[in-house]
């Protein structure tokens, strides 16, 4: 891979400067607010509000009236002063009007949740579209949609749409052109404890689209990982451009919807995408030194990876099995679905594997790595002794601890299921090796559920399968580690 300052070389610095006042807007207006706080125009000045964007908020709607204690204004011309972004709630046939308003306003940005425009299939609307980006050249504004949810970051209070999910700020950064699907990743992080910085919903990226965010987003000082998930980009040639050079410096895993003929025809339904090979599309991200992933698990379990460890040199996996009965078959099921992925799954050295005959005893026990723990009674000690001895391995690069928390709990009182996860994120805390641990569903759940949020809070993944766990895992060892530029807060103005 090119070597970071080397790339970061060919992306567009002027991309930066372009696009900041989209993400931090000093004024929003929302077009289509009315005095009902169940119309989606209002919901979203709500939401505005309550998560406190930090400028000017006005509400248009030809109609008036108030709503929150705003005058609702009868038109954009109407508002005071200048605004930065507007967002679009109203029916496509007053789109080209409000267009028209925006130069006077110094409007930067404008995007729409209103649809019904390419993606429909009908000529005449499709026209409407090209029209829109036609007036947005000409008054020197940009456009992000139409039919999407816009423009999300947490830190100058934009939650995602009119919708309150919103994560905790983080570093990593979302492209994604279906706004439901956007929707789901950022409800995963809301769950797992993964941050978003900022994201962006692209609809049918008329205008501006992936290539143009990426290349902000790869030059954006708080982005340390990027998401990306496509249906059907419309300039393919620019987009690999700027994910080679975003590759070399940000890992950057992406999703391509569509890519059955049943989805493909989705797809085309939903945000007017085209369809493309699979296999085109496989080769040409490998190329490009992204990761490539196939469902909206494996995206959001590779960027939690991602945002904890960065990326992996090698994948080589001490795993711990068996904290109950079962390690036996728990063991084969690690070994098994880690080398259908292409995960080693290394030999202990001999000293290793006579410290385990002395610590586990030789009967009733798999005795190598996977670390098999059934005859040890859940012991904390033991557990403790047994992970040191699989760190202390200059082969294994991480660790991963198999809990079946609904036996465990049933088995043994709950101090001593809490025992053994003290030991495990006392080690973690450590951080002498990243720990993942999978904790699958079970009857438990609640229960369940109270460990999975100790550890969340703790900084360690969780996952809820060794298939997902060993997925991303492969994935986050798929690139060389990449140098992206510092952090930095910095950012309003």
């Amino acid at each position: 891979m090119t070597h970071s300052s080397e790339t970061a070389g060919r992306l567009d610095s002027s991309k930066l400067n372009e696009l900041e006042r989209i993400f931090f807007p000093r004024s929003i207006a929302v077009v289509g607010v009315s005095p009902d706080p169940e119309e989606i125009a209002s919901m979203w000045l709500r939401c505005l509000a309550e998560r406190g964007f930090q400028g000017h908020l006005h509400a248009v709607n030809r109609k008036g009236g108030e709503f929150l204690g705003r005058p609702i204004r009868p038109s954009l011309s109407a508002v005071p002063g200048q605004v930065d972004l507007v967002i679009v709630c109203i029916p496509r046939g007053g789109v080209l009007d409000l267009l028209r308003e925006c130069p006077g306003k110094g409007v930067r940005a404008v995007y729409f949740y209103t649809a019904g425009f390419s993606e429909s299939g009908q000529p005449e609307w499709a026209g409407v579209e090209a029209e829109m980006v036609r007036l947005a050249r000409e008054g020197g504004f940009r456009i992000i949609g139409p039919n999407c949810f816009g423009i999300y970051n947490p830190a100058h209070g934009i939650p995602y749409g009119p919708f309150n999910t919103m994560p905790p700020a983080g570093s990593v950064g979302l492209i994604v052109q279906s706004g439901g699907n956007m929707g789901k990743i950022l409800e995963y992080g809301l769950t797992q404890g993964l941050g978003f910085g900022k994201g962006v919903s692209l609809g049918n990226a008329s205008d501006l689209g992936a290539a143009d965010f990426l290349e902000y987003l790869a030059l954006d000082p708080e982005t340390r990982v990027i998401g990306l998930y496509l249906e059907g980009p419309r300039d393919t040639r620019r987009l690999f451009e700027v994910l080679r050079a975003t590759a070399g410096v940000k890992p950057v895993v992406v999703w391509k919807g569509g890519s059955s003929a049943a989805g493909a025809r989705a797809a085309a339904s939903h945000t007017g995408a085209l369809a493309a090979s699979p296999a085109v599309w496989s080769a040409a991200l490998r190329q490009a030194g992204a990761i490539e992933v196939r469902s909206l698990d494996e995206m959001a379990d590779t960027l939690l990876l991602l945002d904890r460890f960065g990326p992996l040199r090698r994948n080589n996996l001490g795993a711990i099995c068996g904290l109950t009965d079962g390690g036996g078959g728990e063991s084969v099921l690690i070994s098994d679905v880690c080398a259908a992925v292409g995960i080693d799954v290394p030999r202990l050295t001999d000293a290793a594997e006579r410290a385990l005959v002395d610590l586990i005893g030789q009967v009733g026990s798999v005795l190598g790595n996977p670390v098999d723990m059934s005859q040890c009674q859940s012991d904390p000690e033991k557990v403790q002794r047994a992970i040191d001895l699989l760190a202390s391995e200059p082969q294994i690069d991480l660790l991963l601890v198999y809990e079946s928390a609904g036996v465990l709990l049933d088995l043994y009182p709950r101090e001593v299921t809490a025992a053994v996860n003290d030991v495990i994120l006392a080690f973690a805390g450590k951080k002498a090796k990243p720990v993942v641990l999978v904790l699958p569903y079970g009857p438990a759940e609640a229960r369940r559920r109270e460990i999975e949020q100790r550890f969340i809070g703790a900084g360690i993944p969780v996952l809820p399968s060794i298939e997902r766990a060993a997925r991303a895992i492969r994935n986050v060892s798929r690139l060389p580690h990449t140098a992206g530029p510092s952090r930095s807060s910095s950012r309003r103005g």
